[in-house]
């Protein structure tokens, strides 16, 4: 909806993303503490975007609680998500404009470039926002297949429709293999209304999709490079980029790393943060040593300016049976 209004209270409480429009305004996804009608918590933390001008004023507001019918929930689903005993029933992650894309050339009014896409690790979903009327014209999720205790399934198998706790979903730009697919990363964390089960051995995963079929059109899991599912995962946090040569860039964020894979799923770089910093993280209520990084982004080598001091320089990775720390 069109409005000038000013944000609750006169702050935004901006949170995960902001992006700068190309006519100058500022999209940001924020936090709105109030009463929702239908909800058993007397307020709750409802996600909220708007969109600033240069001068302050905002032109543009979409409210997450307005569009709980458009999500695709069944009634049991929604009575879960009126019943939570957290405020942060959706808890968005990302807010991307979709930008140019194949789809819109071609006249799908679904995917014009300044709808919004979103994505929501406490239920589960991905959706569009058409930009002119607010309403949601596309989503994945939030439904998930129930496994029953100790009954097991492949993962890897699994449809689009079955993500958990995703991070990052947006629309590869154009220009780079795989234009106009949606690409995320699926963190198979905790979420969803009922919430998922965490695994045993869990592992996450990246998904490509086409958004006209909602169908897995590549996908990347620790099994790709033939190793154990749990060496690719991070409940939380992340994030996954298509490069220009083909792969894929991918932040494990809980750990603090960052590495690139190739369609096939081979590693061909890869780096660990050394910079922990004590502090309060998720789930931790004391202070803790960690090197986690919310989302890698990559930038061109000149990006660099000329005069700061960088070199390149190969890294042998150490044998793991004689390495050892004195």
């Amino acid at each position: 909806m069109r409005q000038s209004v000013t944000a609750p209270g006169g702050a935004a409480h901006q949170n995960h993303d902001i992006e700068r429009l190309a006519n100058g305004d500022i999209l940001t996804l924020s936090l709105w503490y109030h009463h929702v009608d239908g909800f058993a918590l007397p307020k709750v933390l409802d996600d909220v975007i708007y969109e600033i001008r240069p001068s302050g004023a905002i032109v543009w507001r979409w409210v997450a609680s307005a569009h709980l019918a458009e999500l695709g929930f069944t009634p049991a689903e929604l009575a879960l998500i009126h019943a939570t005993r957290s405020p942060d029933f959706f808890h968005l992650n990302a807010l991307h404009t979709l930008g140019p894309n194949k789809w819109s050339t071609e006249g799908d009014k679904r995917f014009a470039p300044d709808n919004l896409i979103i994505s929501s690790r406490e239920a589960n979903f991905v959706a569009i926002i058409d930009k002119k009327t607010g309403r949601i014209v596309w989503e994945i999720g939030p439904h998930y297949i129930a496994v029953g205790p100790g009954r097991r399934i492949d993962r890897s198998g699994l449809t689009n429709d079955e993500m958990s706790g995703q991070h990052d979903a947006h629309m590869i730009p154009e220009g780079l293999p795989g234009a106009g697919d949606i690409l995320l990363l699926d963190n198979q964390g905790e979420g969803g209304y009922p919430s998922v089960a965490m695994g045993v051995m869990p592992g996450s995963r990246v998904l490509e999709i086409d958004p006209e079929t909602k169908k897995i059109v590549w996908s990347y899991s620790a099994l790709d490079s033939g190793e154990p599912t749990w060496d690719f995962y991070t409940s939380f946090m992340g994030s996954a980029l298509r490069l220009p040569n083909g792969n894929t860039l991918i932040d494990e964020a809980m750990t603090g790393r960052i590495f690139q894979v190739t369609p096939k799923g081979k590693i061909v770089w890869e780096y660990i943060s050394p910079y922990f910093r004590k502090g309060y993280v998720w789930g931790v209520n004391k202070n803790v040593l960690n090197n986690a990084s919310y989302r890698a982004q990559a930038v061109p080598y000149d990006w660099t300016p000329s005069d700061t001091p960088h070199a390149e320089r190969r890294v042998i990775a150490p044998n793991s049976a004689t390495y050892r720390v004195e």
